[in-house]
This record gives C-alpha cells, structure tokens and sequence, in this order.
C-alpha cells in the first residue's frame, strides 16, 4: 500500500509527536496527585526515564502508548498494513527496549508497573490503575 501523504508532511506529523506529558500520563499524574500521592516525573537517572516514580516504595510506573509500545490486548496494537517493513523492526524494536529498561530497573530494586493509554481512557479505569498503585504501595498484587 502507498502512503497517501508525502515525505515531508510524514516527517512533520512524527516530529509532533511528544515523547513525555502526553495525555495518558498527565491523566494518570492528575489522578495520582488528587489521591493525595507525590512522585517524582521522568527520572532520567532512572533507567528508561519512568513517567512516573515513587522513591521511597522504590515503584516506577511506565505508561505506555497501545502503538509505539504494541500492546497485544488492543486494537491500538496492530501494525500498519502500508510500509510494514519499516514498522514491524520498529515497533519490534521499541517492545525490546522497553523490556531491558524493564529489567535494568528490576536489577536495581525497583518494581514496574507497567500502565497502557486504553487502560486509563475512562475515569473508571484511570481510578482502577490509582488503587493498582496504592496496592502495590503495601506490596499486594
């Protein structure tokens, strides 16, 4: 399939692409915070800068975009049907990193949670994953 746009209009939607304080992560944050919960924002000693961390629980929380990060569980997921061999390494490659950031915070002593854009889309789903945390707070799964 052709991409229907040129180059240069591509490259200029990829570039607005934010890498932090995106709408999932203020959401969660604004929830987090209402909760009564201070963290700290995009560690970058950290590795994989977590979004969102608690030091004292030592808990990182990642949230993560259904797309860039290709949840599994939603249609958000899916890799494109035009130009998939540039995709599918990409998007490959991107599950790989999150999963050694993930392991290098673990060999460090710290937990991850691990939060996806669809799971916090609703108020109902964004207080689900604040009591996720608070519970992992206390060590409960």
């Amino acid at each position: 399939m052709v991409d229907r746009i040129t180059t240069e209009q591509r490259s200029r939607n990829m570039s607005r692409i934010k890498g932090r304080d995106t709408q999932p992560e203020v959401r969660l944050r604004s929830a987090l915070h209402r909760a009564g919960l201070r963290f700290r924002v995009c560690r970058t000693d950290l590795p994989g800068r977590p979004d969102v961390v608690f030091v004292r629980q030592r808990l990182a929380v990642q949230v993560r975009g259904c797309f860039w990060h290709q949840h599994r569980s939603c249609t958000g997921g899916r890799i494109p049907r035009s130009n998939v061999e540039y995709w599918k390494p990409k998007l490959a490659r991107n599950v790989k990193r999150d999963a050694e950031k993930d392991a290098a915070l673990r060999s460090l002593g710290w937990r991850v949670l691990i939060v996806w854009a669809c799971e916090i889309d609703t108020s109902a789903g964004v207080a689900c994953i604040v009591e996720r945390v608070i519970r992992e707070f206390s060590g409960e799964r």
